[in-house]
């Protein structure tokens, strides 16, 4: 395995990019790539057999690819499917949980918000979490049923999602959160629009910083960091529609190599 070989990601669709975009920023060197599995989009919807079963399919797929390392850039995933990828294959593998931790902590109001899917919400690693945690906290769990599809369609400047969060948050707004947690990759391109709908005291937070860091943390520990001082390659594919994929990272003013991949 060689330093410049590229760091691996995947995720249900095109939301993983944002934790993609937090790894690059962090770690200029690197090169990597992006599984986009959009035609099974979304993942928070499936029986957890088949969540694995997609989950170890993008992880085989970005091993024979040469990855030296491996993000799953996806809530559900990572709280379905992390231990057995672990247990499974060689390499480093890193997963997304929704940030709790820091959203109980720093709660004033005593009172967070967590939008998620709900293969997220109803997984086992999910409510280790949240149960930790949630001691004289009160957590409001929402499942976001249909943002995702809409943001695989480009949609998530619309007024569609926005009707849509609308609705999702009133439980939220309610009980008076401090605190809204993004449980999913994808929400993350939510953020200009949750702003809009949601007062100004509330804090939004999700866990791109964290997956950033702690990449870098295990390739250190691997001793796997690219140090060569070279442009990196950055190369995303999808199993649906590029265009979309090529619109959210801004593929042509970033160069960026986006393209149809059969996976």
């Amino acid at each position: 395995m060689s330093n410049s070989n590229p760091i691996g990601f995947f995720d249900s669709g095109v939301g993983g990019t944002s934790i993609w975009k937090e790894v690059i920023q962090l770690l200029p060197n690197e090169n990597s790539i992006y599984l986009s599995d959009s035609i099974n989009a979304p993942y928070g919807e499936k029986p957890i057999e088949e969540i694995i079963a997609l989950s170890k399919k993008n992880t085989e797929k970005l091993i024979s690819m040469g990855s030296k390392i491996i993000v799953v850039a996806c809530n559900t995933a990572t709280t379905n499917a992390i231990q057995i990828l672990r247990d499974t294959y060689p390499l480093p593998i890193i997963g997304i949980e929704p940030a709790i931790k820091p959203a109980a902590l720093g709660s004033q109001t005593k009172s967070i918000g967590i939008l998620a899917t709900k293969g997220t919400l109803s997984s086992k690693l999910f409510s280790k979490t949240s149960e930790l945690y949630s001691k004289n906290i009160t957590i409001i769990e929402v499942v976001g049923n249909g943002l995702v599809s809409l943001i695989e369609q480009g949609k998530q400047d619309s007024e569609e999602i926005k009707e849509l969060l609308s609705n999702l948050l009133k439980p939220m707004l309610d009980a008076q959160v401090d605190y809204l947690v993004l449980g999913c990759s994808h929400y993350p391109y939510l953020v200009p629009v949750l702003k809009e709908l949601l007062p100004n005291d509330v804090t939004i937070i999700d866990s791109g910083e964290a997956v950033a860091r702690q990449t870098k943390k295990l390739l250190l520990e691997n001793n796997l960091m690219n140090n060569i001082n070279i442009s990196p390659k950055h190369s995303l594919f999808t199993n649906a529609k590029p265009e979309v994929l090529a619109n959210l990272v801004h593929a042509k003013k970033n160069n960026l190599d986006v393209s149809y991949l059969n996976f």
